[in-house]
């Protein structure tokens, strides 16, 4: 993984979205391939022993059936659900999927959610200093793991950090309207314009405005 036209410093950080298949023994593997139209996002999942604790969330055209194949799987145990219409259902359970973390772990980095699922391959944001990010690029290259970097910012100042993706995502939304009052476009819109789900807009654009909107704070402060 290089970032040599970067200059190190101490205050250095990188952020970077990744895209990576997931293992085909991972029962979130089987079940996104399974339903290659859904979107699974792991809000958040803690390693316990050798299993994990998670919530996550389904969106899909029959959402019930993507999370009755969940509740079902032979690797998950204690399904709850938390909330459920149609298009969305959001569960609490026990699974068996550790190597889901073991790489960010052993590079000392903590997973950051959501993690999104898709098909077979899971994306996710990595935010570290320039060292943490070598070395977890010396430790997927150790594993022989294949992945995309879709974006990488680099910056010194870690609350004005905005992705690539983020700042198009915005740009693209502002200018078709979609935080006129009223709306100009719909989500579905922006989404197509940007060639992404509306699920995966919808995030990308909560993330940015977050950051803008805690920047605006921050300095008013």
């Amino acid at each position: 993984m290089e970032t040599d036209s970067f200059a190190p410093g101490a205050s250095d950080v990188i952020r970077a979205r990744f895209r990576m298949a997931l293992s085909p023994d991972l029962w979130i593997h089987e079940v996104s391939t399974a339903f290659p139209d859904a979107t699974l996002r792991l809000l958040t999942g803690v390693p316990v022993d050798d299993r994990a604790l998670e919530l996550g969330e389904v969106r899909a055209a029959d959402a019930t059936a993507v999370a009755e194949a969940i509740r079902t799987h032979r690797d998950v145990s204690a399904y709850e659900t938390v909330y459920a219409d149609t298009r969305r259902v959001i569960g609490r359970y026990e699974a068996d999927e550790k190597g889901l973390y073991e790489f960010l772990w052993d590079s000392s980095l903590p997973p950051e959610f959501p993690i999104l699922v898709e098909d077979g391959e899971m994306e996710f944001d990595l935010t570290a200093t320039r060292e943490q990010f070598e070395a977890f690029g010396a430790t997927l290259d150790e594993r022989g793991r294949p992945y995309d970097l879709l974006s990488l910012v680099h910056t010194t100042d870690r609350e004005t950090l905005l992705t690539d993706r983020q700042r198009e995502c915005l740009t693209v939304a502002h200018r078709q309207g979609y935080f006129d009052v009223p709306r100009a476009c719909t989500l579905a819109e922006v989404a197509d314009t940007l060639g992404v789900d509306t699920s995966t807009a919808s995030e990308t654009i909560r993330r940015a405005v977050d950051r803008v909107v805690g920047r605006f704070l921050l300095d008013s402060e």
